[in-house]
C-alpha cells in the first residue's frame, strides 16, 4: 500500500510548532518569578517605594526577572521575613535587624542612639556600613540594600518634659532601643509596628519610641497626643532587603549587576522618601492637636548622659565593638557634611 504524502502546508505548520515548543522552554528558563515579603503595609511610603524596587528591575532586565511584592506581612510576619528569605519561603524579603535582637550583633551598632540628624544620612550609613563591613552574619543571604528611618523620638498619650516624667511608663521598642527606653528609666515593651495603634490604644503601652513618620504612616497620632524632641539621642532603625542566597546564585552576571545599580540608586530614594514622611508625619500630628515637646538644653544633656552607657555596654560586649561605633561616627560625620 502506497503512503500517503501529508500536504506542504501541514509540513510547515508542524515544523513551525516544534520550534516554537523548542523555543518556549528556553525563553522561560531565562525567566526568573520571584516574591518579594515586605514588612509595611501596601499604603506606606516605604512599601511604595520597595515595590517601585521590584518594578524598576523587572523593567531593567527586560522582564527576565519579575518580583512580586507581598506587603504587610502577608507572607511572613515582620520577625520571620529574614528567615523567610534564608529558608525559601519567598525570594526577598524587607523587614528590621531588630525584630530578632540578638541574631545580629555586629549591625545592632547601627541602632544605637548616635544622634542620626534624618533618614537620608541613616540611610547613607546604615547601607556602606552592611556593605564594608559585610559580617559573617549577614552571610546566608545577598544583602540587596539596607535604609534606615530618621531620629527615633518619644511619643506617648501623656506628656514627658523631663526624665522624672518618664520614670516607669511603658514604652513600645524594639532591638537596642528597648535599652535606650531602659535607660532613660522606662518599662520597654517589645513589639513591631503593626501591633503598636492597638498596644497604645488599649494602654498596653503608654508610649513609643519611633520615627515621627509613624504618627501618619501607621497612624499613630490618633492615639498619642505628645511627641518629645529628643533629637540629640536619635537612634535609627537598620531595614535590609535581602535576597535568597540560592536565587541570587542563579542570575546571570548581568543580570547580578542590574539588580545592584537598582539596589544601590533605592536606598537613596528610600532615605529621601523617610524625610518625606517625617515631615508629613509632624504635619499630620499637629493637624490633630497634638503637641511636640521640645527639650532644653540642659534637658537633652541629661537623656545623653542617661543613654551613653548602652553604647558603652555595646562596646564592652561586642568583638569590635569599639571598631563599629567609631566607623558609624565618622560615617556619620562623613554623610552630613
Amino acid at each position: 500500500m502506497r503512503s500517503k504524502r501529508l500536504p506542504l502546508s501541514l509540513l510547515v505548520a508542524a515544523g513551525t510548532l516544534l520550534l516554537s515548543l523548542a523555543f518556549v522552554p528556553a525563553h522561560a528558563a531565562r525567566t526568573k518569578s520571584l516574591t518579594f515579603s515586605i514588612f509595611f503595609p501596601p499604603t506606606h511610603d516605604q512599601a511604595i517605594a520597595a515595590t517601585n524596587f521590584a518594578k524598576e528591575v523587572e523593567k531593567r532586565t527586560e522582564g527576565r526577572i519579575t518580583i512580586t511584592p507581598f506587603p504587610g506581612g502577608t507572607l511572613t510576619k515582620a520577625p520571620q521575613v529574614y528567615d523567610g528569605v534564608v529558608t525559601g519561603i519567598t525570594d526577598l524579603g524587607n523587614s528590621c535587624f531588630a525584630y530578632t535582637r540578638g541574631r545580629f550583633p555586629v549591625t545592632a551598632a547601627l541602632d544605637l542612639p548616635m544622634g542620626y540628624p534624618n533618614g537620608k544620612v541613616a540611610t547613607a550609613v546604615v547601607d556602606q556600613f552592611a556593605k564594608t563591613i559585610n559580617p559573617e552574619e549577614l552571610k546566608d543571604v545577598k544583602v540587596l540594600y539596607v535604609h534606615a528611618h530618621g531620629p527615633g523620638l518619644l511619643h506617648t498619650k501623656t506628656p514627658v518634659r523631663t526624665l522624672e516624667d518618664l520614670k516607669g511608663m511603658k514604652i513600645r521598642a524594639t532591638g537596642l532601643s528597648a535599652k535606650v527606653v531602659e535607660a532613660l528609666g522606662a518599662v520597654p515593651v517589645a513589639m513591631p509596628q503593626g501591633d503598636t495603634y492597638e498596644a497604645l490604644q488599649k494602654g498596653v503601652v503608654e508610649g513609643t519610641f519611633a520615627p515621627i513618620e509613624t504618627l501618619k504612616g501607621w497612624k499613630q497620632a490618633e492615639v498619642i497626643k505628645y511627641t518629645t524632641e529628643c533629637t540629640d539621642i536619635g537612634y535609627t532603625t537598620a531595614m535590609f532587603v535581602v535576597m535568597n542566597r540560592s536565587q541570587w546564585n542563579s542570575l546571570t552576571e548581568a543580570d547580578q549587576k542590574i539588580i545592584e545599580a537598582v539596589a544601590a540608586e533605592y536606598a537613596v530614594i528610600h532615605g529621601e522618601t523617610w524625610d518625606r514622611a517625617d515631615q508629613e508625619g509632624k504635619d499630620f500630628t499637629l493637624s490633630l492637636g497634638n503637641e511636640l515637646i521640645p527639650l532644653s538644653a540642659e534637658e537633652s544633656a541629661r537623656w545623653r548622659q542617661a543613654v551613653e552607657p548602652v553604647i558603652n555596654d555595646y562596646i564592652a560586649n561586642t568583638p569590635n565593638g569599639a571598631e563599629y561605633v567609631a566607623r558609624i561616627r565618622a560615617l556619620i560625620a562623613e554623610a552630613s557634611k
